[in-house]
This record gives C-alpha cells, structure tokens and sequence, in this order.
C-alpha cells in the first residue's frame, strides 16, 4: 500500500505527526509525505517535534514547490492521501482544482484518479462559505474526517484523543493501528 500525507498550515499538526509515526509500524505501507510552508511554521509552535524529525518519519519526502514530483502524476500508483490538518486555503484550493504546490496537485490527481482523499479540517468556528467548501468537497467524492474527539473510550489524555482520531483515519484505509477502542455496544433494551 502507498500513501500521501498532507499536513497542511492548520491547526493540529499532531494528528499528522501521530498518523505518520503509526503508518511506520505498518511494514507494509509506503508513505509520501508534503508538507505546506505553513505546516513547517506550526510543527515547532505546537510541538516538541522539528521539522527534520517529523520528516524522518516518512519514507519519501517530497517539497511543496516539486509539482514535478511522482505524486504530482496520476501514473504514480497511490491508494490514496489524507491531508491532515487541512486548513481552508488548502480545501478551498483543492475544491477550485487550484493546484499551485505539490499538497493540492497530489490531492487533485487522487481524485481525478478515483483514489480515496480524506481531509481532517481543523478551523472553528465554521463560516457559510467553509461550508460550502465541506459540501463542494464531499460532493466530489471526498471524504471529510474532522477531528472530534470520542467519548465512549473514555480518554484519559490528549494523546489518548489524538491516537483515537488518528486510528480512525487509519480504520478509512482498512489499516488497525491497534490505537482505537471499538465500540462493542450497550443494549438500550431493559
């Protein structure tokens, strides 16, 4: 299996991190991994991580600016590509097909060839015309996977919601990341 990792200038550049540190113990999973110049900016604000380490964890890094990188094209096979955090510029480009880096050109080759495109929009609250975007999106086949917290696994940490949602991303490319309690059901019988 090989995927494209988007992290783009939102908010919540740990779910990417966390995504991409599950995906290596997935010995059978290729990652392609573009950051956005605003994903760099905000990996050192939010975390502990740098940039180099974050990268460390893909098997292929790819610079924004490199449209003529092998995810740039659609004959470079893919099973498909999250953009986690994705901000609205990066939405709205990808809706208006506005591919002028690498994270939004790969995003639109994966849906010109029909592969799964998850986004995780991290913005709050929304405006009419973010939900617009959402819509325009999930009308084009996009899969919208904001990162809202479970509560019936009964986190006891950050980390414990953060490796939830990432799991869950996971669960969309039929990957167990061994990370997310699963429901096993409460009869509401009496």
């Amino acid at each position: 299996m090989r995927l494209i990792i988007g992290i783009s200038g939102a908010s919540g550049v740990i779910y990417g991190i966390k995504l991409l540190e599950l995906l290596q113990q997935q010995a059978e999973v290729e990652t392609h991994l573009v950051i956005s110049a605003t994903g760099k900016m905000n990996i050192p604000i939010e975390t502990d991580w740098t940039i180099k380490d974050v990268e460390a964890l893909a098997d292929q890094v790819h610079r924004v600016t490199d449209v003529g990188a092998s995810i740039a094209s659609g004959s470079f096979t893919t099973d498909g590509m999250i953009v986690v955090p994705c901000s609205m510029k990066s939405l709205s480009a990808i809706v208006n097909s506005y591919a002028d880096n690498l994270l939004v050109r790969a995003a639109d080759v994966v849906l010109k060839e029909g592969r799964r495109l998850v986004v995780v929009p991290r913005e709050t609250p929304l405006h009419a015309g973010h939900c617009r975007l959402l819509y325009e999106a999930s009308q084009m086949g996009v899969t919208i996977a904001p990162p809202m917290p479970a509560f019936y696994n009964r986190p006891q940490s950050v980390e414990d919601i953060v490796n939830h949602t990432a799991g869950r991303l996971l669960d969309l490319f039929g990957l167990d990341s061994g990370k997310v309690k699963r429901w096993q059901g409460k009869s509401t019988e009496k």
